[in-house]
């Protein structure tokens, strides 16, 4: 029998998964006030950047969560980052698209998940500018605005509709380029959304088939991965080995197997 405490104590999961939606609609609140001015923040390089917005967003979720769990763990995108003496750490974005955002582009989000020493235990991602609220929590199954969802399954490669995201780096974005260039005559359709966790939640309802993207870190994939899995998807690396920042490969059981065949 587990001795997980959060594994075998539902009252901790539905605590948990309260406050991380109860915290995602806060800064989903705050962000909707998208400010006429921006000061940015250069990140890795000139194309990736945060915003003012991003840095209160995370202050925001950060300060919410410690009120109520103060001796849980935090992992940050901006930086907000401590250990947890608890058993369970948080893992936030508090603007997943921040070029979406910037740009008053659709479909950009915060996304929070809290995970235990195991794996994600919950996840919530809200995209205020597409009214969506997607939440799941690990063996409850996964909700969109509080109705249950599920991936597209069976699918074949030829009749998918296939959602990616492109590197920060030029030449991986040449690269993946080439990749697509092939891949494109061979699918229904692609689709670049440009936010991660989003397109994660859009293979979990069914607003597409297929994800697939490099360079993606932890706080893009914990709450949208755990969604998409408890969706009936299948979340993956390169070979069928273990999600990674080289690749994230995801879709229901019949596509997974062949987007993982053709990407290798």
């Amino acid at each position: 029998m587990s001795t997980d405490k959060s594994e075998s104590d539902p009252l901790l999961r539905r605590e948990l998964l309260a406050l991380a939606i109860d915290v995602a609609r806060k800064a989903g609140e705050l962000t909707s006030a998208r400010p006429d001015n921006f000061d940015l923040s250069q990140k890795t390089n000139i194309r990736d950047f945060a915003t003012q917005m991003d840095l209160a967003s995370e202050k925001l979720i950060v300060s919410e969560i410690l009120k109520a769990r103060p001796d849980d763990g935090i992992i940050g995108e901006e930086g907000a980052n401590r250990p947890s003496t608890s058993g369970i750490t948080w893992v936030i974005d508090p603007i997943d698209g921040t070029v979406n955002y910037f740009y008053g582009y659709p479909g950009w989000n915060i996304s929070i998940a809290a995970k235990d020493e195991k794996d994600v235990l919950v996840g919530v991602v809200i995209s205020p500018s597409l009214s969506s609220l997607w939440h799941a929590s690990r063996g409850d199954g996964a909700f969109l605005n509080d109705k249950p969802i599920k991936c597209n399954d069976p699918v074949d490669l030829s009749n998918a509709l296939i959602a990616t995201g492109f590197s920060y780096d030029l030449e991986k974005r040449v690269a993946q380029g080439k990749f697509i260039g092939d891949l494109a005559p061979r699918v229904r359709d692609i689709r670049r959304g440009g936010a991660g966790a989003v397109d994660l939640c859009f293979v979990a309802c069914g607003a597409v088939d297929g994800f697939f993207e490099s360079s993606l870190n932890e706080w893009d994939v914990a709450a949208g991965g755990l969604i998409a899995r408890e969706a009936g998807a299948i979340l993956s690396g390169r070979n069928g080995g273990p999600a990674n920042k080289e690749m994230t490969i995801l879709a229901g059981p019949s596509l997974h197997a062949q987007l993982v065949r053709e990407i290798g």
